[in-house]
């Protein structure tokens, strides 16, 4: 009777146990069903592909490729198709947690903060439904390093979620050694916590060393080439990651963003050309993106892509190119996501078109553009706009429309010290630096005006540029420049320019600035240098740009290697 009794006890028990189980496999199920997942086909532009990756773990044989896939879509910043690959794993495997934790991953995007609160509510839903799962040590860990990110978002900030994240990939990083993913998402992290008025760049240059040591292993991974990138993407760092930005593009032919974001160390570098065969690539792969998603649509990263080409183009003097690039933009009703981005993209093209060509008048009557946004949510965006019209109404000497456009400087920067954004707050206060130097030139008080544009172009300096921008639309230190020739200083004008060329190497109106200041304090050889650089770079555009005149009328007077 006591082993039957034991028998039933036993049988009992085994049956509770398959309950339990039923009611976990049915509480995840209904956590899953419940999560706004994306879904659907995978996207893919091209046939190229977008790397290799090998960390399956231990997902089902049959669901491992789409589990690779998912990774090297993650690893390109294609969050979109990335989460839709993985909700697949899910679906061929629903005990695979690593496809949960990359479903968490595609919703963050840890180089920037991005808007409203649903990816939020995704990303800790669906690791609440990964509770449930047999989980190995090592898959735990990474669910915990990016649960971190996720936990009480309602009442951490953003920067301490992401820190957070940054020490537990830290520990997770030195716990397993041999997990290259694990040492390349750890240099991501770091790369994602760099402060950004560090100009030792710490912690890029810690992650950059941790990914250049498995570059030779992994010459074909779509991450360590990517992140070395924005490790560099500075002016004092930008020639280290230049071989890697040449490979960068075939490693992951099939992704927008691989093709774009070698344009990131071009820019940096001055190389225009590379710049616009990159971005023209990039925006072709996008709209063939968008076309098959919502053909009455542009995708974000087509207008990233976007803004960096018109820069390009007007730095080898190529209006004609660079106001197509603005005609087509006029032409976009519908974009997606509306986010950062897109807001940059459509204050800075007309503005660094206006500015650029020192159309003060253009400038001064820039239109809002006409993409529906709620610019109150994006003051850092709008403020680029604000700015223009400022710059070119001072310009022109009105002192009336100038106030009222500083004004909304000033309460744009307002916003964002309410809201603890000190970068962003910080961008707009050098613009309103600016405009306030300007202002006490045309009023008549030079050192006033000298002293508070340096103060603006030291504020420029010591701060890194967002990795949305190819630059800002038009640097401080070019400004000063301007300034000091305006003031009959050219000598000290000379040396602000090239000063200026050092952090933003061949820019079209630096280098035409050092070769009128240079001729103005009589040193010609210097003059010759910087016109024939320019004549260089915009070499077989048919441009109008009057300085282009001057250069090359200066260079026929003045030969290079002439006494």
């Amino acid at each position: 009777m006591k082993k039957v009794f034991l028998l039933i006890i036993s049988l009992y028990i085994i049956l509770l146990s398959f309950s339990n189980c039923g009611g976990v496999d049915s509480r995840q199920k209904e956590l899953l069903s419940s999560i706004d997942l994306l879904k659907g086909d995978i996207t893919l532009c091209g046939s190229g592909g977008f790397g290799e990756v090998s960390f399956a773990l231990s997902c089902k044989l049959n669901a491992r490729e789409t589990f690779d896939l998912a990774i090297s879509l993650l690893h390109s910043f294609e969050y979109a198709e990335a989460e839709k690959a993985f909700v697949k794993v899910i679906d061929i495997d629903s005990e695979c947690a690593m496809a949960y934790w990359g479903v968490a991953m595609s919703n963050f995007h840890s180089l920037w903060l991005q808007s409203g609160t649903d990816y939020l509510k995704k990303g800790s839903r669906i690791l609440e439904a990964a509770q449930s799962l047999s989980i190995s040590e090592r898959e735990a860990d990474y669910l915990n390093a990016i649960e971190i990110f996720y936990k009480d978002w309602e009442t951490v900030a953003h920067k301490t979620r992401v820190s957070g994240f940054e020490k537990k990939m830290a520990a997770l990083y030195a716990k397993y050694k041999d997990d290259k993913e694990a040492a390349i998402f750890y240099a991501l992290a770091l790369r994602a916590t760099a402060d950004p008025v560090d100009k030792s760049y710490l912690n890029q240059r810690k992650s950059g060393k941790i990914l250049e040591s498995l570059y030779p292993d992994q010459p074909n991974h779509p991450g360590i080439a990517h992140y070395i990138i924005h490790n560099y993407d500075y002016p004092e760092l930008a020639e280290l990651a230049l071989p890697t930005a040449r490979r960068y593009a075939e490693i992951a032919p099939s992704s927008a963003h691989a093709q774009h974001m070698p344009s990131h160390i071009f820019t940096r570098l001055g190389l225009w050309e590379e710049s616009i065969s990159s971005n023209i690539n990039s925006t072709a792969s996008a709209l063939c993106y968008s076309e098959s998603i919502d053909p009455e649509a542009h995708w974000d990263e087509e207008l990233h892509g976007m803004d960096y080409l018109v820069y390009a183009y007007l730095q080898t003097g190529n209006n004609q190119k660079a106001n197509e690039q603005y005609e087509y933009l006029k032409t976009f009703k519908k974009v997606f996501p509306e986010n950062f981005k897109v807001a940059y993209t459509v204050s800075a093209i007309p503005a660094r078109i206006a500015l650029e060509n020192k159309n003060w008048e253009e400038a001064a009557n820039l239109e809002k553009p006409s993409l529906e946004l709620d610019w109150s949510k994006l003051p850092w965006q709008e403020s680029i706009y604000h700015f223009a019209r400022a710059l070119g109404s001072v310009r022109l000497g009105d002192l009336t429309a100038t106030q009222k456009e500083l004004a909304q400087l000033i309460t744009n920067h307002k916003k964002l010290t309410e809201a603890n954004d000190s970068y962003k707050a910080n961008q707009v206060q050098i613009q309103i630096d600016v405009i306030n130097a300007w202002i006490y030139f045309v009023n008549g008080k030079n050192i006033d005006a000298i002293a508070l544009m340096k103060k603006a172009v030291d504020k420029e300096y010591n701060t890194a540029k967002h990795p949305v921008t190819p630059g800002e639309v038009l640097p401080a230190g070019e400004l000063f420049g301007d300034l000091l020739l305006l003031c009959d200083q050219p000598l000290l004008a000379l040396k602000t320019y090239e000063k200026d060329l050092e952090q933003h190497p061949n820019r079209f109106n630096g280098l035409y600035g050092a070769g009128v200041a240079a001729k103005a304090v009589g040193d010609d050889e210097s003059a010759k240098k910087y016109f024939m650089s320019l004549l260089d770079q915009c070499r077989g555009v048919n441009s109008e740009r009057l300085e282009l005149i001057e250069a090359e009328k200066y260079l026929n007077v003045n030969p290079i290697g002439a006494l």
